[in-house]
This record gives C-alpha cells, structure tokens and sequence, in this order.
C-alpha cells in the first residue's frame, strides 16, 4: 500500500489501497471508467496542496495525476494557453510572466497543479482564475463523456465552482486561459500588494514586478513551499473569509463594532477569517500538541512536528468553535477532507 503523506504539502494521510499514476489525459479517464464500472471508490489527486487525507488513508484507488503538455494559440492582443491538468500551476505563471502574459501574475506562488485551479476558483491578491478561464475540459462520470466547459457553465464563486460542488462528478483534464498580451499587470486590485508595490488601487506595474512583489508576501507568510521552513507545511489557508448577508454582517456588528469588513457588489459582506480567528484568541504560532497556526500567517494549520490528521483536525475545530462562539460566525474550510471531517456543525444561536 502506498502512503499518502509524501503526496501532500501537510505531510499527512494513511495509505492507499490502490494506487495508480496517470501520465495522460486518456489514462486517467481510463482508470476511472474502469474503476467506476467496478464500484471501486477513487480518489483523484494533484498536488496535495488543497487537501487533508485522514490517518486511515483512502480504502480504494489513488490517482496522481501527472499529465503534462501546454499548447498556445495568439489572437491580436490575447493567448489562448491550454494546459494539462497535471502541470504545475506556478511554473505556468512564471512563463506567463516571461512570455508577456498578463492575467494570473497575483497568483504566484500558488502551489499544487493547473487541473485544481477550476475546482477552488484558485485567487490570490485580487486576481482569481476565473478572470481568466475560457473553458474547461472535463470527464464527467455521470454520462461517461469528455465534455468542455465553457467558464459560463462552471459556476464560479468566492473559492467555489460546480467542479468543488460536485467533486464525484467531474475529472479536470485540462484548462483553457485567455491572457492579455501585454508587458503589464493587471489593475492591482488588492491593498496589501499596491502598498508593496507603492501603487495606487487599480495601477498596473510591469509584470516581473507583481510576480516578485507576490512571492514575496507569500514568503512572509510562509505560503510558498520550503523543506526548509515548517510553517509551508501546510494545506495553506484552511479557512475561508466568511461570505455575510446584510442580516448575519449586523450580528456580527453588535459583537465586535469595529471588524474589518469588505462590502461586495452584490450585497453580501466579506469579512477577514484571520481577524476573528486572532481576535478569537488564536494568535499565529498558537499551538495544539504537535500542530500550530503558523508562525507567519494566522489562517495557515501546520504539521511542523510530526503530527496525525487526528491532532490537525482538533486544532481546526478548536479554531472554528472558537470563532463562533466569540462572533456568531462559523468558518469554513478551504482544503478537501478525505475520509474525515470536523465534525457536527454547532447548531445556530
């Protein structure tokens, strides 16, 4: 049986009772017809950087995906750049950068593989994929069909999309951008990055310039993969910013008059996890036996100790229970659980 801890950037998870690696898009969709055809449960796994895999494993087949090819189409002033779903997400964007590509520069650093990013609406500094997916490729188990997706049809929201929704479903194959040609980012959408970059919301600055600027607020966060740094030893952030109508961001209000808090187009209010999760009392290098918040970033959980799923998962509801219990929000989690959970939510005040 292989063991899935090596496969995740957490260094957690049980063995696999099957394990294949699929090196194109054909065999992967062959491995899981086939399995699907014997009832055997599967699971698909990229770069293990969104994802806590419980101490008892997986009981069926484990798929790495390890597909690889880019193909680029030029128009006028934009790229079409169609990327198989096991490349790696950051070398995309470095050569992006290079090749004068500009559309997913604030998303360096990122790790894991092209094919996750439509199943998380991967985002980062104010730029999500979703800006720029044109479609989707996709084997959809239910009618046994390789089908595209148009981004229209993928439903994209805040970290979601029809792919995270329904994960038995779809297998991502491969994912179609449309990139501008252009020397220049994309308008900084994001305070934090503009003051890095000592520019005003909604400047562009040269392309090599946000990328570097990126990785090096990812780097203070411990968010960009070193062996040696313990705090990247994570699933990156395990929390969502909450998502708030008017009613729950007044509730909110009554308990903590003076949040930060972030006022989206469509009414909604979005409201900083790591905020209430400090003001909660869970300060960064908090720690819970072997497992901390990172030393660097409060909505990191990291495994610098050698620790189980079991003792994340405790520090996890510890967090979330407290967060509640404090605000009346409840947070929830970014990475996938396999063959675990957080348990039962607590019920509503």
């Amino acid at each position: 049986m292989e063991m899935l801890a090596p496969y995740t950037t957490l260094r957690l998870g049980g063995p696999a009772r099957e394990f294949a690696e699929a090196t194109t898009a054909e065999q992967l969709v062959s491995l899981i017809a086939e399995a699907d055809s014997k009832a055997v449960p599967t699971l698909v796994l990229g770069g293990g950087s969104n994802v806590v895999v419980s101490d008892d494993g997986f009981d069926g087949l484990v798929i790495k995906v390890a597909t690889a090819g880019v193909a680029v189409s030029r128009d006028v002033d934009e790229v079409l750049v169609t990327v198989e779903a096991g490349e790696d997400w950051d070398p995309l964007v470095a050569r992006a950068v290079a090749e004068g590509w500009s559309g997913i520069e604030c998303m360096s650093g990122i790790p894991g593989l092209v094919g996750s990013t439509p199943i998380q609406n991967v985002g980062a500094y104010g730029q999500e994929v979703s800006q720029t997916i044109r479609c989707v490729r996709a084997y959809d188990r239910r009618t046994r069909q390789v089908i595209d997706l148009e981004a229209r049809q993928c439903g994209f929201s805040y970290r979601d999309s029809a792919f995270k929704r329904d994960l038995a479903r779809y297998v991502v194959l491969a994912v179609t951008y449309a990139l501008d040609i252009s020397e220049v980012s994309g308008p900084v959408a994001y305070q934090e990055l503009a003051g890095r970059l000592q520019v005003e919301l909604g400047g562009r600055v040269p392309l090599g310039q946000a990328r570097e600027a990126v990785l090096g607020l990812r780097r203070g966060k411990g968010m960009v993969l070193d062996p040696d740094d313990p705090d990247t030893r994570s699933a990156g952030s395990f929390f969502t910013n909450p998502i708030l109508t008017a009613e729950e961001a007044a509730v909110l209000a009554t308990r903590a008059p003076d949040h930060p808090r972030y006022e989206l187009p469509d009414g909604t209010i979005k409201v900083p996890a790591a905020w209430l999760i400090e003001q909660a009392g869970y300060p960064k290098g908090y720690e819970r036996g072997p497992v901390r918040i990172s030393t660097k970033h409060t909505l990191a959980l990291t495994n610098p100790n050698g620790a189980t799923t079991a003792d994340l998962l405790a520090l996890a509801r510890e967090v979330r229970d407290g967060v509640r219990e404090k605000f009346g929000v409840t947070l929830v989690n970014e990475p996938v659980l396999v063959g675990c959970s957080l348990g039962d939510e607590p019920a509503p005040e």
